[in-house]
């Protein structure tokens, strides 16, 4: 059976990554990483940005300012590790 960090390094993502898609999705992580898997092997990546940017939005609507940046710093890594990809 494969561990949680297995997964999440096969996926290509950062649990940062992972759990800001599980926010927007409403699913687990695991099926958060799944989803984000798929995407980034199937040209979904600008849809991953528009999920993270999604979160940030949200997190500023509720005056969560802590959240928010935690998710643009989750952005900030996702822009330079895939865009390098």
């Amino acid at each position: 059976m494969l561990t949680y960090s297995e997964c999440l390094e096969m996926s290509g993502l950062d649990s940062g990554e992972v759990n800001a898609i599980a926010e927007h999705e409403h699913v687990d992580p695991i099926i958060a990483m799944a989803m984000g898997k798929y995407l980034v092997e199937h040209e979904g990546k600008d849809l991953i940005r528009k999920i993270i940017f999604d979160d940030i939005a949200k997190a500023e609507r509720n005056n969560d300012h802590a959240h928010a940046d935690v998710l643009r710093r989750v952005m900030a890594h996702f822009i330079a590790t895939q865009d390098a990809r």
